[in-house]
């Protein structure tokens, strides 16, 4: 596909991995529309890019609201006459023991990373299908091929995403609809500062920041973005971002029980739950101990400042 022209719409394409893929099919010619549920991080997305000579447009909308999820479509085909390629990058993370997590926690995670897609990929589909064909891209999670400990809502609703997604792919090929499927690991998009933490807070926010700080097991999002794109481009059925997340998919593949193991390893390694005050969740800017931020976060510091995920007056470095 050539993006010249073209129509993209990014669910959480505010800050961080969204905002990367906007600005790369911004490069690339195409007009992006962002649609998020926090204004002024918007309005910082709609200037970062128009500094960069990218024309956008902002919906202000909330993905749990499964109505607001289809009228976002309706509204962007309404204004831009067309629909050709739609991101689905909105997430949300909740990290922590299984024994803090509550029903709530799965809702909102199903919600966010299923039913929202799904939302939004129904509206579009008649529309793509009117044009002749189009491109959707769901940002899935190599969560969603492997359950990670202390990620237990986001990984089981990656895993409805990926199902989902892949399914999708084959009913609508026909119709010039291509589905991309997209799993990346640990990226550098400074979503730990907004992510939720439970249990012993500080302790989840360091590991988690610390993990998505490692240079050579961690994919800057820049990066990732254009590897994405460059997917979305050629319609291809799946990417797997970042090296050990494709050898941990391999691994699964051929050695689960060895796979399985290690997860329970890891988590023998995590903090163990506390009390019921546990169960209260954290930002990442309520989480801050002496091991995050550090020097052993800088790389996830500075991907927080370069994406947007520091919210409007906040400063880190």
């Amino acid at each position: 596909m050539n993006l010249e022209g073209r129509s993209a719409l990014i669910t959480g394409g505010s800050r961080g991995l969204g905002l990367a893929i906007a600005r790369e099919l911004g490069r690339l010619g195409a007009h992006v529309t962002l649609a998020a549920r926090d204004q002024p991080e918007l309005d910082a997305a709609h200037e970062d890019l128009a500094a960069r000579g990218i024309e956008s447009s902002t919906v202000l909308c909330d993905l749990t609201d499964r109505t607001a999820a289809s009228d976002l479509v309706e509204r962007v085909v309404a204004v831009r006459g067309r629909l050709d390629v739609l991101v689905n990058n909105a997430g949300v993370i909740q990290v922590g023991p299984i024994e803090h997590m509550q029903t709530a926690d799965f809702e909102e995670a199903m919600d966010v990373h299923f039913w929202a897609p799904l939302q939004t990929m129904l509206t579009a589909i008649p529309v793509m299908r009117r044009q002749g064909g189009g491109r959707i891209v769901n940002i899935a999670s190599i969560g969603g091929k492997i359950g990670v400990a202390h990620l237990v809502p986001y990984c089981a609703s990656k895993f409805a995403l990926v199902g989902l997604s892949t399914a999708m792919r084959g009913e609508l090929a026909k119709d010039g609809v291509l589905v991309t499927t997209v799993s990346p690991g640990l990226m550098r998009t400074g979503s730990p500062f907004n992510a939720r933490f439970k249990g012993r807070h500080r302790e989840e926010f360091a590991w988690f920041t610390v993990s998505d700080s490692i240079p050579l097991l961690t994919v800057d999002a820049a990066r990732a973005a254009r590897q994405i794109v460059e997917a979305c481009r050629a319609g291809d059925a799946e990417l797997v971002v970042g090296w050990p997340a494709k050898m941990i998919a391999i691994a699964n593949a051929v050695a689960p029980a060895a796979v399985a193991l290690g997860m329970q390893i890891t988590n023998a390694l995590l903090p163990p739950p506390r009390d019921a005050s546990g169960n209260r969740a954290h930002s990442g800017w309520q989480s801050l101990s002496p091991w995050a931020p550090s020097r052993l976060t800088r790389l996830t510091e500075r991907a927080a400042i370069e994406h947007n995920q520091l919210g409007v007056g906040s400063t880190l470095l």
